[in-house]
């Protein structure tokens, strides 16, 4: 007589499971940091409370599917693959992610995790490679950046700018020698998707030697500008 009860309690305990706003969970080639090339699945989280004006995941702004971390872990499973990159718009922006990123790395997952830099790393699982994107002045966030993100980065941590011009070339070398971040972990120097010419950019890297690795986001060069690759 009292087993109608059960599909009752399985719904509560549903409603207590940790939720994540999704907009996408595609398989991909990683494009960036020092994982670039491999196979990885992209979880994609939706919102961002910044506003760069060279932006590439607006339609991640709004939006999106709620979803228990239970149903976003058995999509990530689904594509049997190693690593897993947490991105958004701003994934840290929701409570949730933190909990997330450490269930993936308790899943045996190689997990990296693409932040503005504007909000507290410091809770992030140990286990998770921090790429965190310090904002420049062409950007227009760069008052968003939390410079004290900076003295928690560990050696397996990758810190990347995004440059528009020779002005935010010179603006990143100040701060790469001011915070030492050579010392700390590696420095990944993206050209602006159509706003920097990437030869110009290397060629300013080889004449100064600096201690940074150049990246080109692969996946625009291979499929364009478009969501989901």
């Amino acid at each position: 007589m009292e087993q109608p009860a059960a599909p009752a309690a399985d719904a509560a305990s549903r409603s207590t499971e940790p939720r994540l706003k999704i907009t996408e969970v595609f398989l991909s080639l990683q494009g960036e940091s020092s994982r670039v090339g491999l196979p990885t699945v992209f979880v994609r989280l939706t919102g961002c409370p910044l506003r760069c004006q060279y932006c590439d995941s607006e339609y991640a702004f709004y939006g999106g599917n709620w979803q228990s971390t239970r149903e976003v872990l058995a999509s990530v499973a689904a594509f049997g693959v190693r690593h897993v990159c947490v991105t958004g718009g701003e994934p840290l922006a929701q409570k949730a992610c933190i909990g997330f990123l450490s269930e993936l790395c308790d899943s045996g997952y190689a997990v990296s995790l693409e932040t503005s830099g504007a909000l507290d790393i410091a809770p992030v699982d140990p286990r998770v490679v921090r790429v965190v994107d310090i904002k420049t002045p062409d950007s227009r966030e760069v008052e968003r950046n939390r410079w004290d993100n900076l003295a928690g980065l560990r050696a397996h941590d990758e810190v990347k700018f995004v440059l528009c011009s020779r002005a935010d070339y010179d603006w990143a070398k100040q701060v790469l020698t001011k915070h030492a971040l050579s010392e700390r972990c590696a420095i990944l120097f993206s050209p602006s998707h159509e706003q920097l010419a990437p030869r110009d950019l290397a060629d300013w890297i080889v004449a100064d030697r600096l201690p940074v690795r150049m990246q080109m986001q692969m996946h625009k060069l291979l499929w364009g500008n478009v969501p989901g690759r």
